[in-house]
Order: C-alpha cells, then structure tokens, then sequence
C-alpha cells in the first residue's frame, strides 16, 4: 500500500522550511555583526528574565504535543497561555531596552535584536492566533476538526519553539559566554 501524505501537513512542512531559511538568513547577519553590539548586549540584556519566560515557551512545545495526542482544548489552551506569556515577557524587555534609549534604530545591536527578536515574536502571535481558531473550531465543531488541523498548527508551534532556541542561545547565551 503507498504511503498517502496529506497535502496540507505538506503545504504546512514547506512554509516551515522556507520560514527556517528566513530566519536562518537574520540569525547569521546576527552573528557576523555580533562583535560590534556585544558591550551593549551585556549591558542591556536581562537573560535571566527572558530565560523564565523562554522557559514557559519550551513548555508550550509539550502541551501542544499533548493536547494534539488528546484532542485536548485544555492543553490547548494552556499552550495559548505559555504563548501569550512569552510575548508579555517580550513586551517588558521591549519596554524596558526602549526607555533606557536602545531602539531598532540607535545602533547595529538595536536593529539587528530588535529585528530578530521582534520577528520571532510575529511569528508567536500568529501561532497564537491559530491556536485560538483551533481552541474555538473544536469547541463549536468537535468532530469536524480534522487530525491535519491539530497536527498543522502543533507543527508550526514546534517551529516558533525551535526558532526560539536557537534565537535564545545566540543572542542570550551568546551574550553570556561572549
């Protein structure tokens, strides 16, 4: 019997990988420039805070995985809870680098942290934004969302988690061993 891939975990598996390019793209740029913004990475950067709520993000990864091996809106939900939490914690080291002076535009480590980070941070609101539909389609229509939905959506989350890592030990640890 052939092996039947669904064209939507398919369609889903290649946006990932051209979005892995993109971002692979911005991590390297990062790097090549990462000597010139490393004072002000030290100064600046509070690791320990974005290690908690990076924390919370590479939970999410697991309660994605259980709520898609049990259709589960609870583990959905509390998914969309880590997400959202992620992104507040975000938002506070935002708030925070932006009124001690550094923006995306004040310096080399300003635009390319701003630009990688804020990036990464679209992409968990979006994540979020499917988790919701997800979270609501299968309340109103339990048994007309499909396995490729709940699959679908925990593939992309796996993605934003991932980029996370690698996004946190290059500008974070990095910062650290640096």
């Amino acid at each position: 019997m052939p092996l039947r891939r669904d064209p939507n975990l398919v369609g889903i598996a290649l946006f990932i990988g051209s979005e892995s390019l993109f971002f692979l793209g911005i991590v390297v740029a990062y790097v090549v420039f990462r000597e010139q913004g490393l004072a002000t990475a030290k100064a600046h950067l509070d690791i320990g805070r974005t290690a908690v709520f990076s924390g919370l993000l590479f939970a999410s990864s697991a309660t994605v995985a259980r709520a898609v091996a049990a259709r589960s809106r609870g583990w959905l939900a509390l998914t969309a809870v880590f997400g959202a939490a992620f992104l507040l914690g975000q938002g506070l080291e935002y708030a925070r680098l932006l009124g001690s002076g550094l923006g995306p535009g004040t310096e080399l480590f300003g635009t390319a942290f701003f630009t990688l980070t804020g990036l990464h941070a679209l992409h968990v609101a979006i994540g979020l934004v499917l988790l919701s539909t997800l979270l609501v389609a299968s309340t109103a229509r339990r048994a007309r969302v499909g396995a490729s939905a709940w699959e679908g959506i925990a593939m992309y989350w796996h993605f934003v988690d991932a980029v996370w890592i690698v996004v946190f030990s290059v500008v974070y640890l990095g910062t650290l061993l640096g």
